[in-house]
């Protein structure tokens, strides 16, 4: 029995060999990967510590960058910087949100209209909620305008300060369920008056009382652009969710001289005045020159952020249906939060066109009378 159970062991192990040299036989040489040579001209121990940088050490933060352009201003206090940073906090939580809205059931209606009779959903809400937290916390906020509130949202008494912010907490509501681009809105006013009750007239300023104004994207990343008055240029700051600040990725931003996209909803066409329906004709017409290509998201921001990246066209037109319709000069851009994307341009748009630049002087230099017109 042990030896037929051996000589059976053995004859295993002999087949075993067989078909290992045969499978070695007919398989394709395996390539041989050549090891990395270090530089001998280099001392051991620096080849083995010497990593590549992982980040700028150095890098120009959103905060940093406020606080050096505070520092240009001797008669500074502070209290922009300290607003501008509560704003960061808002941003960030909106973005954080955006980013699990799926998870945490923020998609849907909330079964409310806002005050332009647009359907609220539940992450409108939470937006809107964030922003005023966040700003009426600051210290620094004498009232806030929002596109969600009907009135103005006061302050209470110890902590109102000298600015008025009208903002837009989330732009592009209709895109939320289906994962569009959108993102928030915001204009810095100073108060008009000395005294510290609140009075709904320090709102009513035209865009060129600004001392501030951005918007945030919320798309592929977060970014925010900033613009802090004349001279100060257009910056975007990228959130970089690894270190929880916003970096600057683009400085001085000018809008391309020429572009070759326009945006706009052309559903509404048989409702526009006839010098817009002529206008974007030309624009799709070969024989007016090369045609512009049609681009339209749905959301202002992530349509104007395109637009000043690319250069072209983007137009909201005022319809026969609205009951302010003025032509070109249109309801739908609020002049309070939304009058920012004009007020940039005037910054740093170097058109020549001299309607243009006509229309958006006129724009920035008129004074809203009411919340949301």
């Amino acid at each position: 029995m042990l030896r037929s159970a051996a000589a059976r062991r053995c004859r295993f192990f002999t087949f075993c060999d067989i078909i290992a040299d045969r499978v070695q036989c007919y398989s394709l040489p395996v390539p041989i990967i050549p090891q990395p040579r270090l530089n001998t001209n280099v001392p051991m121990a620096q080849q083995q510590q010497y990593e590549p940088p992982a980040f700028d050490s150095n890098c120009m933060t959103l905060t940093r960058y406020v606080l050096a352009e505070q520092k240009k201003v001797p008669s500074a206090t502070g209290d922009l910087s300290q607003l501008l940073t509560s704003i960061q906090t808002a941003v960030k939580a909106v973005s954080s949100a955006v980013r699990r809205a799926g998870l945490t059931h923020l998609y849907g209606m909330d079964g409310s209209t806002n005050v332009q009779g647009e359907d609220v959903k539940k992450l409108d809400v939470l937006s809107n909620e964030l922003f005023i937290n966040m700003l009426a916390s600051s210290y620094t906020v004498h009232m806030l305008v929002s596109e969600e509130n009907e009135t103005v949202i006061e302050i209470e008494t110890e902590k109102r300060g000298k600015y008025v912010v009208c903002f837009d907490p989330l732009d592009g509501s209709s895109n939320i369920d289906c994962l569009v681009s959108i993102g928030s809105i915001f204009g810095i006013f100073k108060k008009t008056d000395e005294s510290n009750e609140t009075n709904v007239n320090n709102a009513f300023q035209p865009g060129r009382n600004m001392v501030a104004a951005g918007y945030a994207l919320y798309g592929s990343a977060t970014m925010m652009v900033l613009s802090l008055g004349k001279g100060s240029g257009v910056n975007g700051f990228m959130l970089d969710p690894s270190i929880g600040e916003f970096l600057l990725t683009e400085s001085n931003i000018k809008i391309p001289s020429k572009g070759n996209i326009y945006s706009i909803n052309e559903g509404y066409s048989h409702l526009w005045d006839k010098s817009v329906t002529e206008y974007v004709r030309r624009k799709k017409d070969p024989e007016c020159g090369k045609p512009y290509g049609a681009r339209y998201v749905g959301s202002m921001v992530a349509d104007v952020h395109r637009t000043l990246k690319y250069g072209g066209i983007f137009m909201y037109p005022a319809t026969k249906l609205s009951p302010n319709w003025q032509g070109i000069i249109y309801k739908k851009i609020k002049l309070l939060p939304k009058i920012l994307y004009f007020t940039l341009h005037c910054d740093f748009n170097q058109h020549k066109n001299q309607f243009y630049i006509t229309l958006v002087t006129s724009i920035i230099r008129r004074k809203p009378n009411g919340l949301h017109n």
